[in-house]
């Protein structure tokens, strides 16, 4: 018999040198903001790769390791292949249930077809543009320079895919979580939609070379979808994020994945209660929590008791939204692990504070939704500019509310000073919102001078 004893990673250890955990874990952490990365390394989770504990690192901290160390590959790291680790085998150990064989007939190539044709006109990408580094700004479309979301390579018919083209929309899919956090979505989601289908033509047009490639890009897909949804979620076009929440829960249930399935789920959870489904919301948050209880991360489901709460919240619900809040601290404070999913970087304390901020003001309770919002707002991380601005137009809110015009108007103008490399229609409804509140209070300075820098949005056209 094999023995599980976790294997002392000596080859990490002795990059680490003569720096302590902690010395090596913030020189992890400045490499991950070179790159565009955010992870939440500490000396607790250096301990760990060390002992052996984790035998392959997420996918943003391999990213991070092999900008450190140039040239060396994971195996030159200490670490093991991937899919020996991430594969049927470790769910098996893990105890969770094997997923159901991938589907390989028409039932799959609907699914697919259909993903492909919601993204838009049926024209893919022309050509792949290579991987390159993740970008610092936002793509302008001025200047003549390639789109830095374009590295999905086209399909050809009838053609084979591998781990080329699987890397490749994965790549699409950071590059859109780091534009996003510092950008917002205003400015992308039109350029979003072409990767998007180029990753669902890939995979209606062609067969994987290996079953781990199809695994892959089934994966891929189905979070590129969620990233578009998500853009479109929050730039103000609900019907298209809906649409393409529904592809990639339905790619999530074809590939049999349920990590995939637990993020469609929350994302369909936050559109629902944004919207004001609440009871839709719960349900949806409910639902992921199930796909999720087999994945070994806390704070995956810490996120979904959040989501769960937030329906509660609608519904007026305090005792049921109360004990969801409580699962979601508890969850919470059990920490992050490796097991985490790469998508949910974003969610720390601050946005814990945000999401319980909504809670309260969903119960009436702005004074105690503003003292979580404050919580949010003292988030200090260049990296998440929108969610910044997100938590900041909800403590302006929260503090009108809670009848402090002056303390709001200053917090919609910290707002509007991130407003200018920021994009969210989001945000703008959220501050169109505070402005309104404040009306009444014009003659104080403060609300004054915010009135007159905020002027509306002229209206936008079509979704396209």
């Amino acid at each position: 018999m094999t023995s599980s004893r976790a294997v002392p990673n000596l080859a990490f250890r002795r990059l680490r040198g003569q720096r302590s955990p902690a010395e090596f874990a913030a020189a992890v952490r400045r490499a991950a903001r070179e790159i565009g990365e955010h992870v939440a390394c500490d000396a607790r989770y250096v301990g760990r790769v060390e002992s052996g504990e984790i035998r392959c690192p997420n996918y943003a901290y391999e990213r991070v390791f092999l900008h450190m160390f140039p040239g060396r590959s994971l195996a030159d790291l200490g670490f093991m292949a991937r899919e020996s680790v991430r594969g049927r085998a470790a769910r098996a150990a893990a105890g969770a249930p094997a997923p159901p064989t991938p589907l390989r007939n028409d039932e799959e190539s609907d699914v697919l077809r259909r993903a492909f044709m919601t993204g838009g006109t049926a024209t893919v990408a022309a050509a792949s543009l290579g991987l390159g580094p993740s970008p610092a700004r936002a793509p302008s479309g001025r200047g003549g320079g390639a789109d830095p979301l374009a590295v999905v390579p086209a399909p050809r018919t009838g053609g084979r895919y591998g781990e080329t083209e699987a890397a490749a929309v994965e790549e699409a899919v950071r590059r859109i979580r780091v534009l996003d956090d510092r950008h917002g979505a205003d400015g992308l989601y039109a350029r979003a939609a072409a990767p998007l289908r180029s990753a669902y033509a890939l995979l209606d047009s062609g067969t994987a070379a290996r079953q781990s490639a199809a695994d892959r890009l089934h994966a891929g897909a189905g979070e590129l979808a969620l990233s578009v949804g998500w853009l479109a979620h929050d730039s103000g076009r609900p019907e298209d994020a809906r649409s393409h929440y529904a592809e990639a829960l339905a790619t999530a249930r074809v590939g049999g994945d349920p990590g995939l399935e637990a993020h469609a789920f929350s994302n369909i959870s936050f559109l629902a209660r944004d919207e004001g489904r609440f009871r839709e919301a719960v349900r949806a948050a409910q639902a992921g929590q199930r796909a999720a209880r087999h994945l070994a991360s806390a704070r995956l489901l810490s996120l979904l008791a959040l989501r769960e709460a937030g329906g509660w919240a609608g519904l007026a619900d305090r005792a049921a939204c109360e004990e969801a809040l409580g699962r979601a601290h508890t969850l919470f404070g059990r920490g992050a692990s490796d097991a985490d999913p790469e998508w949910m970087t974003f969610f720390g304390e601050p946005e814990l504070e945000f999401l319980e901020a909504q809670c309260w003001s969903l119960l009436g309770e702005p004074a105690r939704a503003a003292r979580h919002a404050r919580r949010a707002a003292a988030l200090d991380d260049p990296h998440f500019a929108r969610n910044l601005a997100l938590y900041r137009a909800q403590l302006a809110a929260d503090l009108a509310l809670s009848g402090a015009p002056q303390e709001a108007a200053e917090a919609g103008g910290q707002v509007l000073d991130l407003l200018g490399d920021v994009r969210s229609s989001r945000i703008e409804a959220m501050l169109a919102r505070t402005a309104r509140l404040l009306l009444p209070h014009r003659s104080l300075p403060a609300v004054a001078a915010f009135l007159a820098r905020r002027r509306p949005s002229p209206p936008r056209r079509g979704a396209g």
